[in-house]
């Protein structure tokens, strides 16, 4: 039998030779086409079956394409849903079709898919063409046929490689995929997903996060020139990119614009005037250092990512922050958040030139080498030429060559040619500030400025992590603690000065020679005089004073020594904050929040925050309300009188100013009813600051940048609530407690005639009994 069927099948070949080789030429030319054609039409259903049926990697199939978004960029949003920045991979924002300009639709379509609304996805009328160059020719750039739809399709599912038929498989998937979006969503949701995810280059996706990178507007407010430029760029988005090739990319604009007027979307006369217009970019490089607070950004950033990791979507997966368009609310107020910047900018760009006068052209490092020679260590150029095998010398040797690079200036980033060396000593002669403000009753951050620049200043000086010596803000504390002990606002203490001794002998000064004086409470803190300070202390225990302290809301370690009333601790900005905010809310802890809730990108909440109900009264109300009375006392006439003075500030408001050993740190906390406001300024290397108090206390450091935070405040209308906010009348029992002179003498007549004495003791701390001096010592001085 088989042998029979092999016979048949050679007489079958032979008389097929037999008749092709009869035919003319011209009919074996037709015949050899029409045996090419039907193979290539066999190979290629046969090809497009396999694909079909997913044998060249899966298929996605309806329900996958009816749920399909784009991978898209988490958004932090202030309180007052003002957008502050994003983190993305990738920085892409949807937008909705309804927000779309009509001249941005009619210029995609004009462009890139004419019979957009007459077709079910593939452009019948193109694809022959497209075919025989896919196959033929294997060309790339056949293009031409893909439809508005298949360019979706190909946006969203990555092009692969297949070897020897990579375009033509690629094609054939890109129209199953076109055809069935077809088949889900009608024609106005093909055109918003597509221009949300076509790429614009510079890292950019989407319509509307180009529209914000290249000139700086919303994609529903550009113009119809500026809208022909992003439309022109989906040719090539690197070609025809507007920073990188300008006068290509106003060519490209116009044969757009002719294209709109060529179907009739836009009248020639109008094209022709618009084609005349110079390619104006307003471009914003939207970064992780750009926008409302960065700093603020970055510090919840790590959070977030945690929150993620403990969260799941519908899909059961955890969410990604850089993917799946989370939206953040927190509690930022933009207003506040713009004013606070502001003013650290206007401040720090003053406090800097007045820091650079003070010492000339003298490093502020010159009798501190090694301080220069730890930060070139640090430097990531050392550390990675050290990495290469490089010896110190070696490394030394190529740091002193120059080299072209950005750097910060208060006048601008500016491009020079600098040695990394020099580069150092550049920086390392920077001031930096933080600011914090908060709502006292609620905890609720407000705004948030950890530095003076994020980009070349990352270190925050706001967080938990970042702790300074806090100087004389830490006395309010100590105060708080003696009124809980007891102690009476109007009892008179000595200004004495004492040592105290321990495993240390310490003998603690003051500004001024203000010994023989004796203080009230209220004037000790009011002009903050150390040695009052120290022997309040005494009164209220260190013990008693470290457990306030941490039950305010400082949790940094505070040593058990009595230099810790000046302040010696190095404690955070956040928490020094949380402290004040408790003196403000009566008493009442106050734990800071700065996250109310976090949505989907459509808006379905997740999950929502809140200041913690069982907040926890750890100061009495009476002792909270009067020590924000004797805070406002040194705002009146006290160390913090500038306020008043300099920047005209006749608020409601209370507060304290600090100066650390050697000028290294000034600080300023204020307190007004509805906002805790602290400020901290120095050198991010402490051993570089003033030489004199005059110029580094925090009275004219860090108190500014409040003072002018506070100008801005006021000068909002919408911010009268804050600004015109008072404090609640004093109860006149309160008052009477308070009701004294702020300081006294107990100076003699002879002492008037012959000159003060300095009074002084020595006592272990804690020991009221202070040996006194003869008389004859007293009157001589030895």
């Amino acid at each position: 039998m088989f042998r029979r069927v092999t016979d048949w099948s050679k007489q079958r070949a032979i008389q097929f030779i037999q008749f092709f080789h009869g035919l003319s030429i011209t009919r074996k030319i037709l015949v050899t086409g029409a045996l090419l054609f039907s193979g290539v039409l066999a190979f290629t259903c046969g090809l497009f079956i396999l694909t079909w049926i997913g044998v060249f990697g899966g298929m996605p199939g309806y329900d996958e394409l009816a749920r399909v978004e784009n991978p898209l960029a988490t958004e932090v949003y202030t309180a007052d849903s003002v957008l502050m920045g994003r983190y993305f991979i990738q920085e892409r924002s949807d937008i909705s079709f309804d927000k779309l300009p009509t001249h941005l639709i009619q210029a995609v379509l004009s462009t890139e898919d004419i019979r957009f609304y007459d077709h079910s996805g593939i452009d019948v009328r193109s694809l022959g063409r497209v075919l025989i160059k896919s196959i033929l020719l294997q060309n790339d750039a056949s293009g031409g046929g893909s439809t508005l739809t298949q360019q979706l399709a190909k946006n969203l599912y990555p092009r692969k490689k297949y070897f020897l038929f990579s375009m033509l498989i690629n094609k054939m998937r890109e129209m199953i995929i076109a055809s069935r979006l077809e088949g889900i969503y009608d024609k106005q949701s093909i055109l918003a997903l597509y221009l949300n995810t076509v790429p614009f280059g510079d890292n950019t996706y989407g319509i509307e996060s180009a529209a914000q990178r290249f000139f700086s507007v919303s994609a529903k407010s550009l113009s119809i020139e500026q809208g022909a430029v992003l439309i022109g760029m989906l040719k090539a988005s690197t070609a025809y990119n507007p920073r990188l090739h300008p006068e290509r990319s106003r060519e490209r604009r116009n044969v757009v614009l002719m294209q709109m007027a060529k179907y009739e979307m836009l009248k020639m006369e109008t094209a022709k005037e618009l084609m005349q217009h110079p390619l104006e970019l307003k471009y914003r490089q939207l970064t992780h250092h750009t926008g409302l607070a960065p700093y603020f950004r970055e510090y919840i950033r790590q959070q977030l990512e945690d929150w993620c990791s403990t969260h799941s979507r519908e899909d059961g997966k955890s969410y990604n922050l850089y993917t799946d368009g989370l939206k953040v609310y927190t509690t930022l107020d933009s207003r506040i958040q713009q004013y606070a910047e502001e003013a650290m900018i206007q401040q720090m760009k003053l406090i800097q030139e007045r820091f650079n006068n003070h010492w000339g052209k003298t490093d502020p490092w010159h009798n501190q080498k090694s301080l220069y020679d730890e930060a070139v260590k640090r430097s990531d150029r050392y550390k990675s030429l050290w990495l290469s095998g490089l010896s110190h010398d070696e490394i030394i040797n190529e740091m002193q060559k120059p080299v072209l690079m950005n750097i910060f200036t208060w006048d601008g980033e500016k491009e020079v040619t600098m040695s990394p060396l020099d580069s150092i000593r550049h920086y390392l002669r920077f001031l930096n500030a933080g600011l914090l403000a908060l709502d006292p009753k609620q905890g609720a951050v407000k705004a948030w400025v950890g530095g003076i620049n994020h980009q070349y200043f990352q270190y925050d000086h706001v967080n938990e992590n970042t702790k300074r010596q806090i100087g004389s803000t830490f006395k309010p504390i100590v105060y708080a603690a003696a009124l809980e002990q007891g102690a009476r606002p109007c009892e008179f203490i000595s200004a004495e000065k004492t040592t105290y001794t321990g495993d240390k002998e310490w003998t603690p000064s003051n500004t001024e020679d203000n010994y023989d004086q004796k203080y009230s409470m209220e004037g000790g803190l009011a002009y903050s005089v150390n040695t009052v300070s120290v022997h309040v202390l005494e009164k209220a225990g260190i013990e008693n004073t470290i457990r306030l302290a941490n039950k305010m809301g400082i949790h940094s370690y505070i040593p058990e020594v009595p230099s810790i009333a000046l302040g010696t601790a190095d404690i955070s900005m956040i928490e020094m904050a949380s402290a004040y905010a408790c003196l403000a809310n009566d008493g009442v802890a106050v734990k800071p929040f700065y996250i109310t809730s976090i949505t989907t990108h459509r808006g379905e909440i997740i999950e929502g925050f809140s200041q913690p109900a069982n907040q926890q009264q750890v100061l009495s109300e009476d002792n909270a309300r009067m020590m924000v009375q004797m805070l406002k006392r040194v705002v009146d006439e006290g160390t913090a009188s500038g306020l008043r003075t300099r920047y005209g500030i006749k608020n409601d408001v209370a507060g304290k100013t600090g100066t650390t050993q050697s000028n290294a740190d000034g600080w300023f906390m204020a307190i007004t009813p509805k906002l805790v406001i602290g400020s901290w300024v120095g050198a991010d290397d402490p051993r570089i600051r003033f030489r004199t108090t005059a110029l580094g206390q925090g009275a004219r450091t860090a108190l500014p940048i409040v003072g002018d935070l506070l100008q801005r405040i006021n000068a909002d209308d919408e911010l009268k609530d804050i600004s015109q906010a008072q404090f609640r009348e004093l109860p006149s029992k309160l008052e009477r407690r308070l009701s004294c002179n702020l300081s006294k003498s107990d100076e003699t007549v002879l002492e008037r005639i012959f000159g003060k004495k300095t009074t002084s003791s020595k006592r272990a701390f804690g020991d009221k009994k202070a040996k006194k001096k003869g008389f004859f010592k007293r009157l001589f001085g030895s």
